[in-house]
């Protein structure tokens, strides 16, 4: 029996009160994740398995590997995908969906016309596994089909390169689908060839009409050179605080062309920032100025 692993189950009881402190605050630094107090048992959960990833015992000898080695920087994209949350879902906060479908995107053929090379431009921030910004493919696609000379451009982007992985390769089980309307799973999913997997397939052309790309929100610069007409940024905000909040939502909007729409999870609101947004209606907002 390995006798590195007996020691760390002997030695890894909890994590000290001080490097929760400073665990918590290097995550709030590099992702804008909060970790209050009441977190400490999940974070601690939640690093055990990269701990014994690299083969130390101790949460003080993972602080020390974390902020005093080369390994370090390495390290936070592991530790970033360990504590951060992919729950999500296909049409998930359905209504969003339709009012893109019903006014957004009307709105968009009015404004543009004709206008030669004109394209539409999304981007799905913090995407997760991929749901959401296939559901907005679906969208557009049908909208597009509907209306000769529509094109769009829909990025899609995550912290977690792992989940941006499965993200790409589209394979889900049976039971995620449930949400998607039956002409919409006949036209863009494929039955795994063994009815024992239960398993589905994004359409390989849509799989290519998603750029998928690692991004860190916290990062100062977005790169992103075209103005957006729409951004999905849902059940992500609520993790930081109001002045991370504040500072992103400024960000996003300097990639918004005029007019262009922020769309919030449920649970989200801008009230309170200064930012240059207008609620256009539950949760969706419309940059004004």
């Amino acid at each position: 029996m390995d006798t590195r692993y007996q020691q760390l189950d002997l030695t890894e009881k909890s994590m000290s009160n001080r490097e929760f402190e400073r665990l918590s605050e290097f995550i709030r630094a590099n992702s804008g994740i909060k970790m209050p107090p009441g977190k400490k048992v999940m974070l601690e959960a939640r690093l055990k398995k990269r701990l014994r990833s690299i083969g130390v015992a101790t949460y003080h000898e993972y602080c020390e590997y974390l902020f005093k080695t080369e390994g370090g920087e390495k390290e936070l994209v592991y530790m970033l995908e360990a504590v951060t949350t992919h729950k999500t879902d296909f049409f998930r906060e359905p209504q969003h969906f339709e009012y893109v479908m019903g006014t957004i995107l009307p709105e968009y053929l009015q404004t543009t016309g004709d206008e030669r090379g004109a394209v539409f431009r999304a981007w799905s921030a913090g995407c997760s596994s991929g749901e959401e910004p296939y559901t907005l493919a679906m969208v557009l696609s049908e909208f597009a089909s509907n209306n000769r000379g529509f094109r769009f451009s829909l990025l899609a982007t995550d912290l977690s390169n792992q989940i941006l992985d499965k993200a790409r390769r589209g394979i889900y089980d049976e039971e995620r689908v449930i949400t998607v309307p039956l002409s919409l799973k006949q036209k863009y999913l494929l039955r795994s060839k063994d009815p024992r997997k239960e398993l589905v397939r994004i359409v390989p052309e849509l799989r290519t009409m998603i750029r998928f790309e690692q991004m860190n929100l916290m990062d100062e610069q977005f790169a992103i050179p075209e103005p957006l007409d729409v951004i999905f940024c849902r059940n992500v905000i609520i993790y930081f605080d109001r002045a991370t909040q504040e500072q992103l939502i400024q960000r996003f909007c300097r990639h918004l062309r005029p007019n262009g729409y922020l769309i919030l999870g449920h649970s989200e609101s801008v009230h309170g920032l200064d930012v240059p947004l207008k609620r256009v209606t539950s949760t969706v907002h419309r940059k004004v100025g």
